[in-house]
């Protein structure tokens, strides 16, 4: 597995949101076919998805997502390529253990692998755990956005 310099931040363009948004903090290792990020965002107050003082367990599939972005911009990267932009299209047999996540302490550990990638379009699993519990999982599927009429 390849393992991210912790220096290096040059990833966090890979997510396709900006600022607070940018949910994921640290990958710690990844390759073709998958990737384990790590996170303690879930915990600020000033989290962007909070509502009424909460940060629900539902925005686990937002940290999915955003693992899956990342993977898919490095393994275009590694093969000299820039990833297509893309759209969510469906997430599926999602299984959230909890009801929220704002009170918990330490780190999330966000994982996705590809299961299926054409170039236009990709079927990834996601599973977010803490302390080795696991919070949720599920599939989501992306499909590339269209070029641009000009």
């Amino acid at each position: 597995m390849q393992v991210s310099d912790p220096s290096a931040s040059g990833w966090r363009r890979l997510i396709p949101h900006a600022g607070t948004m940018c949910l994921l903090e640290e990958i710690v290792a990844w390759d073709a076919a998958s990737i384990h990020m790590r996170t303690s965002t879930h915990r600020g107050a000033g989290h962007p998805l909070r509502s009424d003082g909460r940060l629900r367990a539902l925005h686990l599939c937002e940290y999915g997502a955003q693992a899956m972005a990342v993977h898919g911009g490095l393994v275009a990267s590694a093969r000299g390529a820039a990833a297509a932009p893309g759209y969510l299209v469906s997430l599926r047999g999602v299984d959230l253990s909890v009801e929220r996540i704002d009170d918990l302490a330490g780190v999330l550990d966000v994982r996705a692998e590809c299961l299926l990638g054409d170039g236009g379009s990709w079927q990834y699993a996601f599973r977010v755990e803490h302390d080795g519990v696991v919070l949720a999982q599920g599939r989501a599927a992306v499909i590339a956005k269209p070029p641009a009429r000009g």
